[in-house]
């Protein structure tokens, strides 16, 4: 087998750091006997490979032909009619008949030594604290489950869209009944997780507990999602170029009735001098 094993230079990681609502604090260094930067590709492979196949019930199932109902009776006798001989209706090449080497119930179980299955994880653990996708939080304390308190979390990372796995420190109900509707988050106890869920996520939230480390509490800062600050940014241009237009619009306006009404004059003073005209025409003519 090829050997696929890397290693970084330098095997010191540290993580980003946040509160349970998104605030950010100082970075954290992780732990060097768990993330020491070797990654294993074929260990990975072999434990993710078992992890699937463990997850197969093995439940298809045929009948071969004494278990196939009927055709006890031979359908013709042995001699004498011309046909091929046949001793049952249920013989696999009948219609109806029994299956020959088709499945049955089975188990896929594939077993992994404990010392594979702990490398294994330790290299998705290097894998994703080389893409500096870890983050720690200091703590989980949800008095009852709150789907939009998760979700705002997430949100708040600039997570939203990704495939977000969050190791407790312990099984912590409230928290994985916050995150059970987001079909982006998973969540789970440290102890419990397994390399096909590290390198399934994108980003890994990992309780500071989890790790060995007590991060003592700081005060919340009220921060908006970065998409909304991106989206507040971007609509600034569009309204002032909206207000340019309605003061350019206005004047135009305004100049429109006055223009009508010194038409409307011009035109008075037009038909005031002409029926004087008119008038001195007429008399003329009846002087005639």
């Amino acid at each position: 087998m090829a050997d696929n094993t890397t290693e970084t230079a330098s095997p010191s990681f540290e993580a980003a750091a946040y509160t349970a609502k998104g605030t950010s604090r100082d970075k954290v260094a992780l732990p060097g006997e768990l993330f020491d930067g070797i990654v294993n590709m074929p260990v990975m492979h072999q434990a993710v490979k078992a992890y699937l196949a463990n997850q197969r019930q093995g439940n298809a199932s045929t009948k071969i032909r004494k278990y196939v109902t009927g055709g006890n009776q031979k359908p013709w006798k042995q001699k004498g009619t011309g046909r091929a001989r046949a001793g049952s209706t249920r013989a696999p090449h009948w219609v109806g008949g029994g299956t020959v080497f088709g499945p049955i119930p089975r188990s896929y179980a594939q077993y992994v030594p404990r010392q594979v299955r702990a490398l294994a994880r330790k290299s998705a653990f290097n894998a994703r604290a080389r893409e500096n996708a870890i983050v720690v939080i200091d703590r989980f304390e949800y008095d009852a489950p709150k789907t939009s308190r998760m979700k705002a979390l997430v949100e708040r990372l600039g997570v939203g869209d990704k495939k977000v796995l969050i190791l407790t420190d312990g099984l912590k109900t409230n928290v994985f009944l916050s995150a059970r509707n987001l079909p982006t988050v998973h969540v789970m106890p440290y102890s419990d997780v397994s390399t096909y869920h590290i390198l399934w996520s994108d980003t890994v939230l990992i309780e500071a507990g989890a790790i060995g480390h007590t991060l003592a509490p700081i005060a919340e800062r009220e921060e908006a999602p970065r998409a909304a600050k991106t989206s507040a940014k971007a609509n600034v241009p569009a309204a002032k170029k909206s207000a340019a237009k309605a003061a350019k619009k206005a004047p135009a306006k305004k100049a429109a009735p006055a223009a009508k009404t010194a038409k409307k004059a011009a035109a008075k003073k037009t038909t005031a001098a002409k029926k004087p005209a008119a008038k001195k025409a007429a008399a003329k003519k009846k002087g005639k």
